[in-house]
């Protein structure tokens, strides 16, 4: 005859996600992590959805720390979300040339208009932002449907080159620029660029070329007025191996071939997968978006040559 005894500890319903210092039950992974890879969002915005009480469990209220396995039924704002295998992911990435002007958020309380309203549509995913820009930037955006993709591209350890062209206003010397290059402290800690190249310009306005390996928030323009200068115009270019191209006008974007995803998986340090094929409905889909989305009429600036290494 056998005997149950509970502790004052354990209730008869409790599982290992239930304490925070129990260990994770196998064939688990975060719940941050399976969301995002199911297309939900960047694993930073959900975790600020989980919480913020969006997102459930097997009909319980998730918290930070979850772990869930592929039989765990998962809801978003109370809509069920498909959960999927990592090789079951589709993994696309279109770039995007952002005018100035455009939010990069979903959703814009005053209405103003966000990058989100220019992409093509999907079906049963969503694009994943690989970084941001701010509404005063333009340039590469890349988006992609694969969420552990974004979330390595973006994370400080894989140290992701980012390039922009920049036109300063003022006399620039080489003291400013040996500083910007060997580090100087912001308000959220040291900062720097890993390469500093001039461009060229006129009078007081000079571009110059710059690369970061952080996407901090307006990292270029707080490195500059640390010394005293003023950014007037900022476009990013390059991000990692993907530079900014003709085949996309400002407010413009293009799905990216075989060989562009599979450098940006590169470093990330992902295996190769197959960029899949647009079924005939996607396609005109994806036309139709793209004929509605008229370019926006760019500014006309200097010459902006793109450096290649």
């Amino acid at each position: 005859m056998s005997t149950t005894t509970n502790t004052p500890n354990s209730t008869p319903n409790s599982t290992p996600n239930s304490t925070p210092n129990s260990t994770p039950k196998p064939n688990t992974e975060k719940l941050q992590k399976v969301l995002a890879r199911a297309g939900m969002g960047s694993r930073r915005e959900m975790e600020t959805a989980i919480a913020g009480g969006r997102v459930k469990v097997n009909n319980q209220l998730a918290k930070l720390g979850d772990r869930v396995g592929m039989r765990d039924k998962v809801s978003f704002d109370d809509r069920p979300v498909s959960l999927r295998a990592e090789d079951d992911v589709p993994r696309r990435v279109i770039m995007y040339n952002k005018p100035e002007g455009e939010l990069c958020t979903r959703k814009d309380p005053e209405g103003r208009r966000t990058v989100f309203e220019r992409l093509p549509r999907l079906k049963g995913e969503r694009w994943i932002a690989i970084g941001r820009l701010d509404i005063n930037t333009s340039g590469l955006l890349l988006f992609t449907t694969d969420g552990e993709l974004a979330n390595r591209l973006m994370h400080p350890s894989t140290q992701v080159e980012r390039e922009y062209a920049v036109r300063v206003m003022g006399e620039v010397k080489r003291e400013q620029i040996v500083a910007m290059v060997e580090g100087v402290m912001l308000e959220d800690g040291p900062a720097r660029f890993s390469d500093v190249q001039e461009f060229g310009g006129e009078g007081i306005n000079t571009w110059f070329h710059v690369v970061i390996l952080e996407g901090r928030n307006r990292e270029v323009r707080r490195l500059w007025e640390s010394q005293g200068l003023t950014v007037s115009r900022l476009k990013r270019v390059r991000y990692g191996n993907i530079f900014i191209d003709k085949r996309a006008k400002a407010g413009e974007w293009i799905e990216l071939t075989q060989d562009e995803v599979d450098d940006l998986a590169g470093l990330a340090e992902l295996e190769s997968r197959k960029v899949p094929a647009l079924t005939p409905d996607e396609q005109n889909r994806w036309s139709r978006d793209k004929q509605k989305r008229r370019p926006v009429q760019a500014m006309r600036k200097p010459n902006e040559k793109t450096r290649r290494r």
